[in-house]
C-alpha cells in the first residue's frame, strides 16, 4: 500500500454509549476526534482489527450522519452496528438476538407516488446485508449464549442477573429488522406494524438508515440486536439496567468472537 492511500478500516457503530465504552477497554493504539458532536475511536480491536468506534446517538438522522462520516472521512470499508430492539414476532423473549438479513424503514410512505416502504429513486424496499459477516456473527452469537467457558453469557451473568430480566434460554435468528423515528409502546401500534410487515422480527430506530447509506456507497454492512422487549411479556423491564448489566456483554462478547475467529 502506498503511503498517501488512506488506510482501510472497519466502522462499529452503537446507539448506546454503555456498549461504545466497553469496547473502548480492548481498544489498543487508541486516539480519538470529535466531529458534529460525535467522538469518533480509532484503534486496534482484540488486538485483530482496525477499528472506528462511535456513539451514533439515537434514530434514523442520526445514524445516516454518522455512517457517512466513518465512510467518507474514515475511509470504512464496512460497518458493524449493535444495539438493542424491541421483538414483534411472537417467541422472540427479552435475550434473544437478531442478527438481521436484512433491513427496511417501516415509517417510509411515499405513496401514491412509490409504493408503500419503497425508498424514493432507489427503487427497492429492503437493504440486504453482508452475507458472509452475517454468517459470522450467528455463528458467534449462538457460541456466546450457548457457551460455558468465560466468553458465555451463563458465566458472565450471574443466574439472579438472567432471572432478573427473564433471560432463560436465548436463541439467535436471523430475518427482517425494521426501523424508523418512532418508540412503539402500545400494543395497537405493534400489531399494526405486524399487519404492515408480517416478516418483521424486531423493530429499532437506525439500521435501515445505516443500510441505506451503506447501500449508495456500496459497501457493506451487518445489523446485530438484541431483543431488550418482547411482545409476548409484558414485565416491567428496567431498559437502563438491562443495557448495563447485559446488552453491554452480548455486543462485546459477539464481536470479539466473530472478529477474533473463536465462534
Amino acid at each position: 500500500m502506498s503511503s498517501n492511500q488512506p488506510e482501510q478500516r472497519l466502522g462499529i457503530m452503537s446507539a448506546m454509549v454503555e456498549e461504545v465504552e466497553s469496547l473502548l477497554s480492548e481498544l489498543s493504539n487508541h486516539t480519538s476526534e470529535v466531529h458534529g458532536k460525535r467522538t469518533y475511536h480509532k484503534g486496534r480491536l482484540f488486538n485483530t482489527v482496525d477499528v472506528v468506534i462511535v456513539f451514533s446517538r439515537w434514530g434514523k438522522v442520526a445514524a445516516a450522519a454518522t455512517t457517512a462520516i466513518l465512510i467518507e472521512r474514515y475511509n470504512c470499508q464496512e460497518i458493524i452496528f449493535t444495539g438493542v430492539a424491541g421483538g414483534v414476532q411472537h417467541g422472540l423473549n427479552v435475550g434473544d438476538v437478531v442478527v438481521a438479513s436484512r433491513l427496511v424503514q417501516h415509517d417510509m410512505n411515499a405513496t401514491p407516488i412509490f409504493k408503500r416502504f419503497e425508498i424514493p429513486l432507489l427503487g427497492i424496499t429492503e437493504f440486504p446485508t453482508s452475507e458472509c459477516r452475517r454468517d459470522q456473527l450467528i455463528k458467534a452469537a449462538n457460541t456466546f449464549v450457548a457457551a460455558a467457558d468465560g466468553t458465555g453469557l451463563n458465566t458472565m451473568t450471574t443466574e439472579e442477573q438472567r432471572q432478573k430480566f427473564h433471560i432463560a434460554k436465548p436463541k439467535v435468528i436471523t430475518g427482517l429488522a425494521a426501523s424508523g423515528d418512532k418508540f412503539f409502546a402500545s400494543k395497537a401500534d405493534l400489531d399494526q406494524l405486524r399487519n404492515d410487515l408480517p416478516e418483521c422480527n424486531c423493530v429499532e430506530m437506525e439500521g435501515a438508515a445505516v443500510a441505506q447509506v451503506c447501500h449508495e456507497h456500496d459497501i457493506p454492512f451487518s445489523i446485530v440486536r438484541i431483543i431488550s422487549d418482547s411482545a409476548d411479556d409484558s414485565a416491567d423491564i428496567d431498559f437502563q439496567a438491562f443495557v448495563k448489566e447485559i446488552a453491554t456483554l452480548y455486543s462485546h462478547g459477539i464481536l470479539e468472537l466473530a472478529l477474533t475467529g473463536s465462534s
